[in-house]
């Protein structure tokens, strides 16, 4: 028998992305990423920040709905 998760095993995130004009003929991409359920939204300059942030809110919405679960589970 499998065993359940008390979290989503998978997200939905948009990402945008747009090149910022810094002037004397340079540029700099730039982007948004936003979790789709909880709207949580992070800017970032670059991929190891967008990478960052995906861990990060990834690992905040598991131990989010997983201490729901405890908690419905006391009740």
């Amino acid at each position: 028998m499998p065993s359940e998760r008390p979290y989503p095993t998978s997200h939905l995130f948009t990402v945008r992305l747009w090149s910022e004009d810094l002037g004397d003929d340079l540029s700099e991409w730039r982007g948004q990423v936003t979790h789709v359920l909880s709207g949580e939204a992070h800017y970032f300059r670059g991929w190891q920040d967008l990478e960052a942030h995906l861990l990060a809110m990834v690992r905040q919405q598991e131990q989010a709905t997983a201490a729901e679960a405890i908690q419905i589970s006391v009740d």
